[in-house]
């Protein structure tokens, strides 16, 4: 198992994959989706973020046509395929083996640094492929969450999320500590609407990445889009905050701003302060105060008949 604690980082084409903001992936192409009848070069075509071979004759488009190379989840016994993958000079992808252990998935992953040079990434949550190639024969699996952030936190590699079979487990898998998370490029294919459900995925790398993903920006660029992720959070909060007010406003005996309590507010900025001591409670007050009153105009206007 590794024991490389110290955090890495991945790049992989234009995204940094385990720095930063959590990143989407949408680009993922599989070989073996085609049973090795189909030319690689024609596949790929135009170039594409992570592509999985069928054989070894498939290297050497992957080598010029992808950001990074995936070893998938259904071969990752097939060493000499590990091997040669590992060594095409790009960044691995290394898919977990359905109920492989984590010591099997960070061994594989210690193997193809070692045959590489050293960028890899882990994968949960893969999407296999039947040997028949037969279209529609690609079988999803549950990205186990728990695993995937202690693979994490012990090997200190970043690690993406497939959500491709769910795009409703985004959020969950971002939570859990996904620097990324896959998107099957023709969309959740159960979804009633694709685009809502890819929005969900979206949502989740701007909200929950912003709340609970550490960043540590080195640009003006890259400070004004950390940001702009922090605002996105704020104000979907604030919005939820606003929806929350209206129905106290409608439980309690005396609405409105008469029925405020503000030794139930200075208790809130003071909970607040805890979370905010950079901020305080003298600089909390105004701000909660104006959301306070915001909400409580917006109950009103919706109140009024």
């Amino acid at each position: 198992m590794s024991s490389t604690l110290e955090r890495h980082a991945v790049a992989v084409g234009d995204l940094l994959v385990g720095d930063g903001p959590a990143v989407m992936i949408g680009s993922r192409v599989s070989l073996r989706a085609h049973g090795g009848r189909a030319d690689a070069y024609e596949v790929l075509r135009d170039r594409v973020t992570l592509a999985e071979p069928h054989s070894a004759a498939d290297l050497p488009a992957i080598a010029e046509l992808a950001d990074a190379v995936v070893v998938g989840a259904s071969w990752t016994r097939d060493i000499p395929l590990v091997r040669a993958a590992a060594g095409l000079g790009l960044p691995v992808v290394v898919e977990r083996r359905p109920s492989a252990p984590v010591e099997e998935w960070l061994g594989l992953a210690d193997y193809c640094a070692s045959e590489g040079d050293g960028r890899v990434i882990l994968c949960e949550g893969a999407r296999r492929h039947s040997p028949t190639g037969r279209p529609g024969q690609a079988v999803g699996r549950w990205p186990d969450l728990g695993l995937m952030r202690a693979a994490r936190m012990i090997s200190g590699r970043p690690v993406l999320a497939d959500v491709s079979g769910d795009l409703g487990l985004s959020a969950a898998a971002v939570a859990a500590g996904a620097d990324g998370l896959i998107i099957d490029s023709a969309g959740p294919e159960s979804a009633a609407d694709p685009l809502a459900a890819l929005r969900v995925a979206e949502e989740a790398v701007t909200v929950v990445g912003a709340l609970l993903r550490p960043e540590a920006p080195a640009t003006v660029p890259e400070c004004r889009a950390a940001i702009d992720r922090v605002d996105a959070a704020l104000a979907t909060l604030l919005e939820q905050r606003a929806a929350l007010a209206g129905i106290v406003q409608r439980i309690k005996p005396v609405g409105g701003f008469a029925g405020r309590d503000m030794a139930r507010e200075r208790a809130l900025v003071a909970r607040m302060a805890l979370r905010a001591p950079s901020l305080g409670q003298a600089r909390l007050a105004p701000i909660m105060n104006a959301v306070i009153e915001a909400g409580l105009h917006l109950a009103e206007e919706r109140a009024a008949p």
